[in-house]
């Protein structure tokens, strides 16, 4: 699904509006760090730290939510939960400093982020995504590869990736909301918001963030139910099987000629 529009005379991937930054994001932040991780008993929190930038995916965010679900699967986390530092969730694919990158660096960048959603995509834990603001493009992949996928009631999504040539997701997001539906939202490229996400069936919830506490315990209730290896074997006889077929087509539509060409003119167009 690719990158986010801009706003007014950014360079990055992203714009929004939403929740505050909590004190230790903002601690978090001040110290660099990208990813918050959170670990209470079975339960891992990953909050996406860079709202600066409406948590757009960088390559340093990318390669830490990678090490952290990798970590949480091998610890046998029963619970896994996606959210957002600041005003957005993920603006996507993050496109500051675009004019230094190579095609093979960009290459590189969408290919981990597809190892990044079939890691998630593949946890023998329990997924849950908590999305709020501005969610495009990856951001979009993100919420698409949790299997409870939770939006407060100002969430406006929109995935571009198309425009640029871009196929990322494309594939999970038309199994969640059926191919007829997937293909209109996704030649059109326009945004949708939470309710209409909700409607087609992409959004499992719409709940203010208020709400969010009490989903966790009934997500993580029952998470708890199942014996660890039998929630593992469930998720994964109902899990993806196209993984190397969606690396395949996300690789193919990246390295043809002209990737950063046509993100340089995606971003003269959406400013």
């Amino acid at each position: 699904m690719g990158a986010a529009r801009p706003p007014e005379g950014a360079h990055t991937a992203a714009e929004g509006a939403g929740a505050p930054v909590s004190a230790a994001a903002s601690h978090a932040e001040a110290d660099g760090t990208v990813l918050q991780v959170q670990r209470a008993e079975g339960v891992w929190t990953l909050t996406l730290n860079r709202p600066d930038k409406l948590n757009a995916l960088d390559a340093q965010l990318v390669d830490a939510l990678l090490q952290a679900v990798a970590s949480a699967n091998a610890q046998g986390a029963r619970l896994l939960i996606l959210r957002g530092a600041g005003k957005s969730f993920s603006a996507g694919f993050d496109l500051s400093g675009l004019q230094a990158q190579s095609e093979g660096d960009l290459l590189l960048r969408f290919v981990r982020i597809e190892m990044l959603l079939q890691a998630i995509a593949q946890s023998p834990a329990q997924t849950l995504a908590l999305a709020h603001g501005k969610v495009f493009g990856a951001g979009v992949d993100l919420l698409a590869v949790c299997r409870h996928r939770i939006a407060s009631p100002d969430t406006l999504l929109r995935m571009p990736g198309l425009q640029f040539g871009l196929v990322l997701g494309s594939r999970r997001f038309g199994a969640i909301v059926g191919a007829e539906r997937a293909r209109a939202v996704l030649e059109s490229g326009q945004g949708f918001s939470a309710g209409q996400a909700h409607a087609m069936g992409f959004v499992t919830r719409v709940a203010d963030m208020a709400a969010w506490p009490a989903i966790i315990e009934e997500v993580d209730a029952a998470a708890a139910a199942l014996e660890d290896i039998t929630r593992a074997e469930l998720y994964r006889v109902l899990g993806p099987v196209n993984a190397n077929e969606d690396l395949a087509t996300l690789t193919r539509s990246a390295a043809r000629p002209g990737l950063k060409q046509r993100l340089q003119a995606y971003l003269g167009r959406a400013r």
